[in-house]
């Protein structure tokens, strides 16, 4: 079988990176490119080299239309992952990394016939729920009296409530990737991607609810670009499965085949045992 053609956005990014370096490691199964708008990692990123050959990546700026057509041309897949992370970047970054770019993902993919885009949605669209008991005390580490079989699991279909101009862009390209797929026929599956850092633990219990590690994250998204080509939308929360965990999985684990191989409290547990010793 001829290896799927897949391209990578945002590439020097933490997860993008550790997507990429997952691709790249099973060239039998998949022919992986890169694109990024300056060659040089992301200050979150870790410092692991990502060897991508001169003519497997794209220098380019997402805001770009016709520069990212060219880029997309010939591939199966799009993963998009190339975005303002900050939730405090400021509007007119957020416009060109997120909005714009975001569009010109949808529309370039289209443009040259690409079978599907992964878009990097945040599990942050879902962020204002911790305004809201018994979600609030979960954020605050307030776990007396809880049990994580009351607690409601938060489903990728209840409204979204962002508490920012970054997580209110995601919104927007959950939705603009719904138009594509329900009016242009792309297949667009949106992962609301939880707290992944360059260390690969929580630090604390609380930040434990929302933590993805990276390796499951990767295999999130690989499950999303091999997902039977009839499934034309979808939005799946990426994090791990967590003792805590407030929003829901499940529908990743059924539809995608998502195995989450770690959890927050194994990982907060392993840690405290290496520094007891």
């Amino acid at each position: 079988m001829k290896a799927r053609r897949v391209l990578v956005t945002g590439v020097y990014g933490l997860i993008a990176g550790a997507i990429y370096r997952r691709l790249r490691a099973q060239p039998e199964r998949y022919d992986v490119y890169a694109l990024a708008r300056r060659t040089k990692p992301s200050e979150r990123a870790t410092e692991e080299p990502l060897e991508i050959p001169d003519d497997h990546l794209f220098v380019v700026d997402m805001a770009s239309l016709a520069d990212v057509e060219a880029a997309f041309a010939g591939m199966d897949t799009i993963v998009h992952m190339a975005a303002d992370p900050r939730p405090d970047a400021p509007w007119e970054s957020l416009l060109q990394s997120n909005v714009m770019g975001a569009h010109n993902a949808f529309e370039a993919a289209l443009r040259v016939g690409a079978r599907r885009v992964v878009y990097a949605s945040s599990i942050m669209v879902s962020w204002g729920y911790q305004a809201d008991e018994p979600y609030k005390a979960l954020a605050e580490g307030r776990f007396a009296g809880l049990k994580p079989e009351d607690i409601p699991i938060v489903r990728h279909d209840w409204p979204p409530r962002p508490t920012g101009l970054y997580p209110a862009t995601k919104v927007w390209g959950e939705a603009l990737a719904r138009s594509f797929a329900d009016t242009k026929g792309l297949s667009c599956l949106c992962l609301r991607i939880g707290w992944v850092n360059a260390e690969d633990h929580p630090h604390r219990a609380e930040s434990g609810a929302v933590w993805c590690s990276q390796r499951d994250i990767v295999q999130l998204t690989e499950r999303a670009i091999d997902a039977p080509a009839d499934l034309r939308f979808g939005v799946f929360y990426g994090v791990s499965d967590n003792k805590w965990r407030w929003v829901d999985i499940d529908d990743a684990r059924q539809v995608l085949g998502y195995i989450p191989q770690d959890s927050a409290e194994a990982v907060l547990g392993t840690q405290r045992d290496a520094e007891s010793s």
